[in-house]
């Protein structure tokens, strides 16, 4: 064998080599966030989120009060200073915090203080919470574009994240839950109990009547 065709499969070897090590390595993949938001009733809430693409899942809970651990009873009742709030964890490479706040204003009624449709009371206010200052421009930013396009004052505070619960299993995953439940229609399986309340509750109707054609849960 020549000196050249030895130098030939070296060369190759040698070209490859530093064609590994100067190729860009993959980019890393962004890490999930959270988002927590109260939009009153938290099985709705959670039920228009889980299936916005990117999402990863959300968690019916309690924030903003006073009361570690606190119940259901307890937080309905009032004196906590609880929220029913969501924690909605997402993939922000496939959803940004923005498109998700642009949603929720959009699927509440936010110049409403007192509470959200037929749940009257402070635990059913809307809220956004957040971790730093970024978080609040962003959130501050979307309130004063829902704010715009309604053309109405929009009450939904901007608070600082505290301490965030988890509501009892009973209430996880309610809106597609299967078990019997005792309801004023009568005993139904959880999921269709759900629909007959946000029906009742008149949730969509309000919020298409106040966003149109921008109302993008309807019916969920």
């Amino acid at each position: 064998m020549s000196p050249i065709q030895t130098l030939k499969p070296i060369a190759l070897v040698t070209a490859m080599a530093l064609a590994s090590v100067l190729q860009p390595a993959p980019a890393r993949a962004a890490p999930a966030e959270t988002l927590t938001v109260a939009g009153g009733c938290f099985w709705c809430v959670e039920s228009d989120f889980e299936q916005v693409p990117g999402v990863l899942g959300a968690v019916s809970g309690y924030t903003g009060g006073t009361v570690e651990n606190p119940t259901y009873k307890q937080v309905t009742r009032g004196g906590t200073g609880h929220y029913e709030a969501v924690q909605i964890t997402f993939d922000p490479d496939r959803v940004s915090r923005e498109r998700l706040l642009h949603l929720f204003f959009r699927s509440v009624d936010p110049t409403d203080a007192g509470g959200q449709f037929c749940d009257r009371g402070d635990s059913y206010r809307t809220a956004i919470f957040v971790s730093n200052k970024e978080e609040s421009a962003l959130a501050a930013q979307a309130r004063a574009e829902a704010e715009a396009q309604l053309g109405q004052k929009v009450v939904t505070p901007v608070l600082d994240a505290g301490p965030f619960y988890p509501a009892e299993a009973y209430h996880q995953d309610y809106y597609k839950g299967d078990s019997l439940v005792l309801t004023r229609f009568g005993p139904k399986r959880q999921h269709t109990a759900y629909k007959l309340y946000r029906n009742s509750c008149g949730r969509d109707a309000r919020v298409k009547q106040l966003w149109g054609d921008a109302a993008p849960f309807a019916g969920s």
